[in-house]
């Protein structure tokens, strides 16, 4: 094939790609396989890299995700991207319709009612038609820029208008639009379950998921995640005969080849705009997608100008936010499960039923305590609640259809998995006992497997391919009976195991193998030590150096330390004074482990000695992550204001802790000025 076939045949291979993808992902109407798609790309990437000269930004070899990133870019947002007021009551949007009468004098006008998808914010900027950016919300003046990772989403278009679109008119010059990123409720349980076989944290919910995967920087695994995104604003329109209204905006970005949402539409009162939100809550359930609500808007741009808006959000939107979703189903069974603390969780088996688009069938009762107080029986009809959490939790119990006869609930009196002996314990802090049941026994094997996985986890030991189903096989094939027993694991035991191959073994020894130097503090809470929690872990470590001067401390002195109080005091001491504790660090030892590989706290800074909390959403890394560096900088990351904290890092939706920073007169930062002050200090 000659040059001049090679880019026939490349163009041809784009307009069918970008027109099987506008089918599939925007209009739902696919005509071709998903292998014959995958065909055809194959086809193209190959092409591309034989001849890279002919690759170009709008290609839809470009969704695949290219090269990892360093970091994100900042970008400034030219129009800023405000939140939202938001409410919870009919009446509320009544005062809302009232404001919007008095700011438009007695004109006549007309409402905009969309969905209000719980995802992540985002923009969109084109160029001539080709996408130039995409970025996230941020603090609304200023955003990542995720350009990579949004190409990955199929429902964004590379180029406007989209192959395959119905639109033939002149293209805007310069148009940014505002959408949703979301993940789509049958993804979000396709990937939980994934990352439940491989033993690893589930995602609380779809929109957690949604953020996590655009905060990647390699955008190949941005791409795996299949996130979607539904468009439904526009920000810059330069071109002519723009929009002049919300409706119209839509209308005009649907047949651009955006995916818009779907059952957006005008309300010409307030008495239709309820109606609007009452027809699609009964749907909600049905939808692909998660909403959390509905969002008003005024329709008419002019309209949107002279009712302005405030510092924060504009008066002529608001949101109302449904209730969380609940259900009766009827209680068919109870377990009661071990974590890794001895804690005895009670878990409700249900009849399954559908919740916010999923089928459920098991729920939380959290306690012995709070099965009591529901008095929760086997065949008792219960009411159920899903409020953003993975396992809803049994809100209560309908007593009137109960059956005559049915039985109370008996707590167990000894340990499900291990038989042994189970009780509660007192708490010196607050002296009295404990509301858990825990099992007394610490070789229960239910506590070893869960202990196991929390030693292997990221902010512990970091071991990666130790999934749960590794774990539970070493310890019922008596491979492990410890956590020191991991470092005597050989290849050949390992590659008996179920499902592991010579490859997988050998990679699930040399992690094991790397994370003996680890630094102290994630080796202190990889331990499991009761109420010790990632940043008591680095205290302890900064503080005492060595897990042998540790082990040997007395109450008095973890008392004396700024944050540890002593019911964490007593914990330590309880945790160390056990034979078998004291048995395992000498075996750990002896496995090679680093037990004095303390992590060095920088030099003079803004942060050092500093109590900080940090609140609301930060773009730019994870809660931990951030904590972690203030912990590197000898700042003391604290989850609750009061007089002691001296700086509040508040983030979009930050809300009652900012509330009472500002009460106290703490310090505010938003994080733009957290990222300053962090570079400044030289933390990686």
């Amino acid at each position: 094939m000659d040059r001049n076939d090679v880019l026939k045949r490349v163009k041809k291979l784009r307009e069918e790609l970008d027109r099987h993808n506008y089918l599939y992902y925007v209009a739902a109407k696919p005509e071709i396989t998903d292998r014959e798609y995958d065909r055809r790309m194959k086809e193209l990437i190959d092409l591309e890299k034989a001849f890279p000269e002919y690759i170009t930004s709008d290609s839809p070899s470009q969704r695949v995700g290219g090269a990892p990133l360093k970091e994100f870019k900042t970008i400034v947002h030219k129009v800023p991207m405000l939140s939202l007021d938001n409410t919870y009551s009919r009446e509320e949007l009544e005062d809302f319709d009232g404001r919007v009468k008095k700011g438009l004098g007695g004109e006549p006008f007309s409402y905009f009612v969309e969905e209000k998808i719980d995802g992540v914010s985002i923009a969109l900027v084109y160029e001539d038609g080709l996408l130039k950016l995409g970025a996230t919300r941020g603090d609304g003046k200023h955003g990542d820029d995720v350009t990579e990772n949004i190409k990955t989403l199929g429902s964004v278009p590379l180029k406007i208008p989209a192959p395959g679109s119905p639109y033939t008119g002149p293209v805007p010059s310069l148009l940014e639009v505002r959408g949703e990123a979301y993940l789509s409720k049958g993804q979000f349980e396709k990937i939980n379950q994934e990352k439940e076989r491989a033993g690893e944290e589930l995602f609380k919910n779809p929109r957690n998921a949604c953020a996590g995967s655009l905060k990647l920087l390699d955008p190949k695994l941005v791409a795996a995640r299949k996130l979607d995104a539904l468009i439904h604003g526009l920000a810059r329109c330069e071109g002519k005969n723009p929009p002049q209204s919300q409706s119209e905006a839509m209308a005009f970005l649907k047949e651009l080849g955006f995916k818009v949402i779907p059952d957006a539409r005008i309300g010409k009162g307030m008495s239709e705009v309820l109606g609007v939100i009452d027809e699609v809550e009964k749907k909600r359930a049905e939808l692909p997608y998660e909403i959390d609500g509905m969002v008003v808007k005024v329709d008419s741009f002019e309209d949107q100008k002279t009712l302005g808006m405030t510092s924060k959000s504009p008066r002529w939107m608001i949101a109302y936010k449904y209730p969380a979703e609940q259900a009766e189903t009827i209680l068919e069974s109870i377990d009661v499960q071990v974590g890794r603390t001895g804690v005895l969780t009670p878990v409700a088996n249900l009849k399954p039923v559908q919740l916010a688009g999923t089928t459920v069938s098991r729920a939380s009762l959290h306690n012995q305590d709070e099965i009591e107080r529901l008095d929760a029986r086997i065949g008792d009809h219960v009411l159920i609640e899903k409020s953003g959490e993975i396992i809803p939790q049994v809100i209560s119990v309908n007593k009137e259809k109960r059956k005559s006869g049915a039985a109370k609930f008996v707590f167990p009196k000894q340990c499900p998995v291990c038989g042994g002996a189970v009780g509660k314990e007192e708490d010196p802090e607050e002296d009295k006992t404990e509301v858990a049941v825990r099992c007394l026994n610490s070789l229960c094997p239910a506590q070893l497997k869960r202990l196991l996985k929390h030693f292997a986890g990221r902010e512990a030991m970091d071991i990666e391919n130790l999934g749960i189903a590794i774990i539970d096989q070493l310890v019922d094939k008596g491979l492990v009976k410890d956590l020191a027993d991991l470092y005597s694991l050989k290849i050949t035991d390992v590659e008996a195991l179920e499902r592991m191959a010579e490859k997988s073994a050998n990679n699930l020894v040399g992690g094991i193998g790397q994370s003996k130097k680890r630094p102290l503090q994630r080796l202190i809470f990889g331990l499991g030590i009761r109420d010790v929690g990632v940043h008591t872990a680095f205290i302890l470590a900064d503080k005492f150096r060595s897990l042998e001067k540790l082990s040997g401390a007395a109450k008095e002195d973890l008392e004396s330390i700024h944050e540890i109080g002593p019911k964490t005091a007593n914990s330590i001491v309880t945790f160390f004074k056990e034979p078998s504790a004291r048995k395992l660090l000498k075996k750990l030892e002896a496995a090679g482990i680093k037990t004095d590989l303390v992590e060095k706290i920088a030099g003079d800074n803004p942060f050092r000695g500093k109590t900080i909390v940090l609140t609301g959403t930060l773009e730019s890394m994870e809660r931990p992550a951030a904590e972690a560096l203030l912990r590197k900088l000898g700042a003391h990351p604290s989850g609750s204001v009061s007089k002691k904290t001296d700086i509040l890092v508040a983030g979009p939706g930050a809300g009652s802790k900012l509330a009472k920073a500002q009460e106290l007169g703490v310090q505010v930062w938003d994080e733009k000025k957290f990222l300053s002050e962090l570079q400044k200090s030289g933390v990686k």
